[in-house]
């Protein structure tokens, strides 16, 4: 099997030859310390280790020209309106005709980025707006539901441009919205203010048959996990998390197969030593895999925080454990 054949055959809840092995998005300045480590110069992990390609295409979601000020008001909205333009070829990834021409013969796996969540489609960079969208969510609600029916529309839009020309193996979604205690707003306004703004987007996915639609979230979003099944997501992908309150084995025991998975492995396992990723490994993951629809990684970005021979058992042993 291919990248792209058993990524799919595993979402499918099918029999794939082994389950995916994707990077965890290792940058170059942590390729530089881990030289001095033992990393052989020229040695590329994705070489070193089975590992499958996975490419995310990135569109631009910002508005163009950004706004000095985000709205506040209903006043403010045509101007973020007319700033939301899908059809401004810019947004597309360069050289977007030859991209597509290689995504049409591929063998790995493709994602396209299609929104970035509430709080960002809101503007907050910062405390100062985040504070202000609080506000607002009590004092001003028509300018939020406003605000997210454009931002979906325009996600909708752009991402229809895309699938027109691109067949992709997954969707997804961005939504920081949690912190370790819980999500930063309650399910019940979830519901009210964000999953309605994403039906145009949810019914473009369809009509282009993509079949996973991924919740993309950070930290404690676990709340939230009743009302996105009922509104068509399927894959969670935490990052960055506090593994007990999301502890992936909890979590398919509470939702079944609706909920496929992708990461759950603790990263501060990796920064300790190797009995520590030993245990971590042979709890979490014979029962995730042997039940499916699992793809095993670890919760966020490795950084140099984590030694190189940590990383090297790591990647070693997680292939003898999804082996059996």
């Amino acid at each position: 099997m291919n990248s792209r054949e058993r990524f799919l055959e595993t979402m499918r809840y099918g029999t794939p030859d082994r389950v995916p092995y994707f990077e965890e998005g290792i940058r170059r300045a942590v390729i530089k310390a881990w030289r001095k480590q033992g990393l052989p110069r020229g040695a590329v992990l994705s070489k070193m280790f089975p590992t499958d390609g996975r490419e995310e295409i990135d569109v631009d979601l910002e508005p163009r020209p950004k706004p000095r000020k985000w709205p506040t008001s209903l006043g403010d909205l045509p101007a973020l309106q007319r700033a939301l333009d899908p059809y401004d070829k810019r947004r597309l990834p360069r050289r977007w005709a030859k991209r597509v021409r290689e995504w049409q013969d591929r063998d790995h796996v493709l994602m396209l980025r299609v929104h970035r969540g509430l709080f960002i489609s809101m503007g907050v960079m910062g405390w100062q707006r985040f504070t202000e969208v609080i506000r607002m969510l009590v004092y001003a609600p028509e300018v939020v539901h406003e605000t997210m029916r454009i931002q979906g529309k325009f996600a909708a839009n752009l991402a229809e441009m895309v699938l027109q020309k691109v067949d992709v193996d997954a969707a997804v979604f961005s939504e920081p919205i949690g912190e370790n205690h819980g999500p930063l707003i309650s399910p019940r306004m979830y519901q009210e203010f964000v999953l309605p703004s994403y039906e145009p987007l949810l019914n473009v996915l369809g009509k282009h048959g993509v079949e996973n639609i991924i919740f993309r979230t950070f930290a404690n979003a676990r709340l939230l996990i009743p009302s996105i099944l009922k509104w068509g997501f399927n894959c969670l992908w935490a990052c960055e998390v506090n593994l007990d309150d999301m502890d992936y084995s909890d979590l398919r025991r509470e939702f079944g197969r609706d909920l496929r998975l992708i990461g759950g492995i603790d990263l501060d396992a990796l920064r300790h030593d190797k009995e520590t990723i030993r245990w971590e490994l042979e709890k979490k993951l014979p029962p995730l895999l042997a039940d499916g629809g699992y793809i095993p990684l670890a919760d966020g970005r490795v950084r140099q925080d984590v030694p190189y021979e940590n990383y090297v058992y790591y990647r070693k042993f997680l292939e003898k454990v999804t082996k059996g």
